[in-house]
């Protein structure tokens, strides 16, 4: 007899999720879904059948979802391995998995869409829940070699813009998220992470060195002195504060 899977290990969580499947045509149109997702969308309201997958997703998250299908339809047959992202929708996280579908003369015929609600892994509920923080992200959905993993949040240094996603520095290095910064700026401790800059998001507890250079101010971070991080004037004199500087 095998062993249960422990607890929290992730093969624990993942068994006790039910995957919503969405299956698409060529077109990137619904034609069908399996009963949980019919459970969980406002099917009622969308009527998503033969209508464009985009349509039932925030502005926001468009540009992700679109690339995602755009990166599963350009896979070879040979190597086709679901691509996954994570997005961020009003009081839920969602793990998305795309592969395509190709006909007996391996064609395009269609995709299948299957989603996971891991809110639940990486965030907790707040005993006095704000409208737009309702929920504390504990840990960072990152990619990792066509891989989700999740990191804990204080070991985070910084998180830096890039474009509609963003990169996280840790001791290990940068790793790739799929979330965008202001989605993270939203879910993250306020008393842990600071905004110092349009591009920057710092955990204020891993911060090595606050050095001058002429009129700008730069972060440092203990294991990685070779990265500067610019903080904006407006910003500088509240950041001092917090640092005990001012």
């Amino acid at each position: 007899m095998s062993a249960a899977p422990f607890p929290h290990s992730p093969l624990y969580l993942f068994e006790k999720f039910e995957a919503g499947v969405i299956h698409l045509n060529a077109q990137r149109h619904v034609v069908g879904l399996n009963d949980f997702a019919r459970r969980i969308l406002p099917i009622d309201t969308m009527k998503p059948f033969d209508r464009f997958v985009l349509d039932f997703h925030p502005e926001r998250s468009r540009p992700k979802v679109n690339f995602l299908i755009d990166q599963a339809s350009t896979c070879p047959v040979a190597q086709n391995v679901p691509m996954t992202m994570i997005i961020n929708i009003p009081e839920q996280i969602l793990l998305i998995k795309v592969t395509r579908l190709t006909d007996m003369a391996q064609q395009l015929s269609g995709f299948v869409l299957v989603f996971y609600d891991v809110t639940a892994i990486v965030s907790t509920q707040e005993t006095e829940p704000e409208p737009a923080n309702s929920r504390r992200l504990l840990r960072l959905p990152v990619a990792v070699d066509n891989r989700v993993s999740f990191l804990d949040v204080n070991t985070v240094c910084a998180i830096e813009s890039d474009g509609h996603y963003c990169r996280v520095l840790t001791m290990e290095g940068w790793h790739f998220c799929n979330l965008s910064i202001g989605d993270l700026q939203d879910r993250l401790d306020p008393e842990v992470f600071m905004r110092v800059h349009r591009r920057y998001l710092v955990n204020v507890g891993a911060i090595d060195c606050l050095q001058r250079d002429g009129a700008k101010t730069l972060l440092q971070f203990h294991h990685h002195p070779e990265i500067l991080v610019p903080v904006s004037r407006v910003i500088a004199s509240r950041l001092k504060k917090q640092l005990g500087l001012g």
